[in-house]
C-alpha cells in the first residue's frame, strides 16, 4: 500500500513538474462596451506559446465566436461576440492547457455615454488649433522624464523631448476657447518609445497607451471632457500607415507578412498619383503604398486581415473611451486603399455624425478628392473619408502672397486654384490652412511680414471649408525660412515656468505679437457669430491689380471679404459687385465696427484684409 501511494505521488509530482507556466504579456483590446454597432470584437492576445491555450469565458450576453491562430506560437486572435443585452462590468476570459486552467487575464465591457452613437464632428462652423503637446506647455515637470522610456528630456535641444504635456494642455483650455478654437488637434499622444526625435508621436510603440511623458490614458479622457465643457473639441492624430521600430509587434512578428516587405526596411518611392495613374506600373503602386518612411517607421500590411481588423477597433477604442469629436488621419494614400474603405466606413456606421479628415500632400485637386466621400472613382475606389486637408489651397495660399501679382501668379493662383472646387464632393468640408506641423510658418515665409500674415489669416478664417490654425502663430511665432521641424516646432512662449514672456497672458509680449493675437482672437470670435461664414455659399470675383474680392452668402445677408496686396491704400471700385451690392447698401467692418457706405469707392488699406457685413 505504502508503494502505491508512493507512486501515485510520484506520478502526480511529475505531472505538475511538466505542467507549464504561461502568461499573457497582451491581450488588446482591453475593454469594450455594450451597445456598439461593432459588437463583434476581435482580440489579439500574446504570450509565449499561448496558441497552445483553449480560451473559455462564462459571462451572460458574451458568446466566444471564434479562434484563430496564426503562424507564431506565441499568438491568439479571440472573437468575442457581445449582446445587445449584455451587462457591463469586469469578468475573466480563462486559457485552458487540457483541463487545466493555465492563465486568467481580465476583460471589461462599458456602459457607453448616453448620446455617444449620435456624437456631433467638426464641421465648417469650427475652427481648429493644432499643437505639437510636447511643445505647447509643461504642466507637469516630474513626467519629463520616465523610468523605461529610452529618451530623457533635452529641452536644449531642438529634436530633444521638452516636456510638454496633457496637464499643460489642460492648463491652458481657457486660452485656446477665450481666441475663438473650437476644436483642438494634438498631434499623437500615444507611446512613442524610441530612442530618438520621439517628441513629434509619429512612430507609436503602443498603440493602446498614451506616452506616459505626456500622461496617461486616464489624463487624455478626462482632457477630452474638459475641453468638450469649454466648447472645444478633441481630434484624434491616427496613424494607420506605419509604427515605431520599437513596437513590441516588433520583436515578435505575429504573422510574416504584418509588416511591409517582411519586416525589412524599404523606403517609400512617394509616388502618390500611382494610386489613381491608369498608366501607373504595378511596381510603382507597390513601391508608394508598401514603401517604408524611414527605418525608424516600420510599414503595416493592412491587407492582412488580422491587422486591418486591429486598426479599425483600436479607432474605435479609443472614439468610445475619449469621447473625441474627429479624427486626423496621417499620410493617408500610403496605406492600403481597400482598407481605407474599410477602416471609414466601421467608424461611420458607428457613428453617423462623426468627422475625420485625411493627410494627402498633394498640390493636384485631383489627386486630394480621389479620397473624399462621394468621389466616383474610375478606378473602383470607394472612399468613406467625409474631409480632406485642403493642400492644393495651402500652396496657392502660400504662393499667392509672395509672388509677382499676374493672371495667374499672386491671387490670380487661389483664384485658379478654388475654381477646381467641382472636382470635390464637397469642398465646404475641407480643410483650409496656411501651415502646419510639417510645413514651416508662413511669418517666415513672408520675411516677418506681419500685414500680410494677417492677410493669410483672414482668408483662412473666411474661406470655404474648415480653417486650422498653428499654435504660436498668433504671437508671431516665426521659425527658419527653410523646413527645419525641430525649430518650426518650438516651445510656446509662457508654457515653461521661467518663460520671459507668454502667449497665454501676454506678459512681455512685443506691441506687434499683442496685436497678431488681438487681430486673430476678433476675426475667430466674430466667425463664431456669423453663420453665414461658417456655412454660406461663396462667390468670388477674378483679381485685379493685386485686390482679390469675395462673398460668402445665404439667405440672410451676405459678408464681402476684400484682400488687398498692394503695400498702399488702393480704392475698389464697386460696379462688379452688383449682385450684392448697390449704392443705398450699407454695412459695417467686421474688425472695426465702423460703418461702410458703397455709394463710392472702398479704400482698402495697404496689405489688408477688408472684411464687410452687408446689411
Amino acid at each position: 500500500m505504502r508503494t502505491l501511494i508512493v507512486l501515485f505521488l510520484g506520478l502526480a509530482l511529475s505531472a505538475a513538474a511538466q505542467a507549464r507556466d504561461y502568461a499573457i504579456d497582451h491581450l488588446e483590446p482591453a475593454s469594450w462596451w455594450v451597445g456598439m454597432e461593432h459588437r463583434r470584437v476581435e482580440l489579439m492576445v500574446h504570450g509565449d506559446a499561448v496558441a497552445a491555450l483553449t480560451p473559455r469565458l462564462s459571462r451572460r450576453g458574451v458568446a466566444l465566436a471564434d479562434v484563430q491562430k496564426v503562424a507564431n506560437p506565441n499568438y491568439l486572435f479571440v472573437t468575442l461576440d457581445i449582446a445587445a443585452d449584455a451587462e457591463p462590468g469586469g469578468f475573466d476570459i480563462e486559457f485552458l492547457d487540457g483541463d487545466r486552467i493555465a492563465v486568467r487575464h481580465p476583460f471589461r465591457l462599458d456602459a457607453r455615454e448616453p448620446g455617444s452613437a449620435a456624437r456631433r464632428g467638426f464641421d465648417s462652423s469650427d475652427a481648429i488649433y493644432l499643437i505639437v503637446p510636447d511643445r505647447f506647455a509643461n504642466g507637469d515637470p516630474g513626467n519629463d522624464s520616465v523610468a523605461g522610456m529610452r529618451e530623457a528630456a533635452d529641452r536644449a535641444s531642438p529634436n530633444g523631448r521638452h516636456g510638454g504635456d496633457i496637464a499643460g494642455i489642460s492648463r491652458h483650455l481657457d486660452y485656446i476657447a477665450g481666441m475663438g478654437y473650437t476644436q483642438l488637434w494634438p498631434t499623437p499622444l500615444l507611446e512613442n518609445n524610441q530612442p530618438r526625435y520621439s517628441y513629434h508621436g509619429y512612430a507609436i510603440t503602443d498603440l493602446y497607451r498614451i506616452d506616459p511623458r505626456f500622461g496617461s490614458n486616464q489624463d487624455y479622457r478626462a482632457l477630452s471632457a474638459k475641453a468638450r465643457a469649454q466648447g472645444v473639441g478633441l481630434i484624434m492624430d491616427v496613424v494607420l500607415n506605419h509604427i515605431g521600430s520599437q513596437h513590441w509587434w516588433m520583436r515578435d512578428l505575429p504573422t510574416p507578412d504584418w509588416i511591409n516587405h517582411g519586416g525589412k526596411f524599404a523606403p517609400t518611392n512617394h509616388r502618390r498619383t500611382t494610386v489613381q495613374d491608369p498608366h501607373a506600373a504595378r511596381v510603382d503602386r507597390a513601391g508608394f503604398v508598401e514603401g517604408w518612411f524611414s527605418p525608424g517607421m516600420p510599414d503595416l500590411n493592412q491587407r492582412n486581415p488580422h491587422l486591418a481588423t486591429y486598426l479599425i477597433q483600436n479607432s474605435l477604442w479609443w472614439i468610445e473611451y475619449a469621447g473625441l469629436s474627429g479624427i486626423r488621419e496621417d499620410t493617408y494614400g500610403y496605406a492600403d486603399a481597400d482598407f481605407l474603405s474599410a477602416w471609414g466606413k466601421a467608424i461611420l456606421e458607428e457613428y453617423p455624425g462623426f468627422s475625420m479628415v485625411g493627410e494627402e500632400w498633394s498640390a493636384h485637386p485631383a489627386t486630394v478628392a480621389h479620397w473624399q466621400r462621394g468621389k466616383v472613382d474610375t478606378d473602383g475606389h470607394v472612399p468613406w473619408m467625409p474631409s480632406m486637408m485642403d493642400f492644393p489651397i495651402h500652396i496657392a495660399l502660400r504662393s499667392a502672397l509672395t509672388e509677382p501679382e499676374g493672371i495667374e501668379t499672386g491671387w490670380g493662383r487661389l483664384y485658379e486654384m478654388l475654381g477646381n472646387d467641382y472636382l470635390y464632393p464637397d469642398a465646404d468640408r475641407l480643410v483650409v490652412f496656411a501651415e502646419n506641423h510639417d510645413t514651416t510658418r508662413v511669418l517666415a515665409q513672408l520675411d516677418g511680414d506681419t500685414a500680410l500674415f494677417k492677410l493669410a489669416m483672414a482668408y483662412v478664417a473666411t474661406m470655404r471649408g474648415t480653417p486650422q490654425f498653428f499654435y504660436g502663430s498668433e504671437a508671431l511665432m516665426q521659425g527658419p525660412r527653410e523646413r527645419d521641424d525641430g525649430r518650426i516646432r518650438a516651445d510656446m512662449p509662457g508654457g515653461w515656468a521661467g518663460d520671459a514672456k507668454s502667449a497665454f497672458t501676454g506678459a512681455g509680449l512685443s506691441v506687434a505679437e499683442r496685436d497678431a493675437q488681438d487681430y486673430l482672437r476678433r476675426l475667430l470670435q466674430w466667425r463664431k457669430r456669423a453663420p453665414v461664414v461658417r456655412h454660406g455659399k461663396l462667390r468670388h470675383f477674378a483679381p485685379v491689380d493685386g485686390v482679390y474680392v469675395y462673398f460668402r452668402y445665404d439667405d440672410s445677408g451676405a459678408v464681402m471679404v476684400a484682400l488687398n496686396r498692394n503695400a498702399e491704400t488702393v480704392p475698389l471700385a464697386l460696379d462688379r459687385f452688383g449682385d450684392f451690392i448697390d449704392a443705398k447698401s450699407r454695412g459695417h467692418d467686421v474688425m472695426t465696427g465702423l460703418g461702410v457706405a458703397f455709394d463710392r469707392p472702398l479704400q482698402l488699406g495697404g496689405k489688408s484684409a477688408t472684411i464687410v457685413r452687408i446689411e
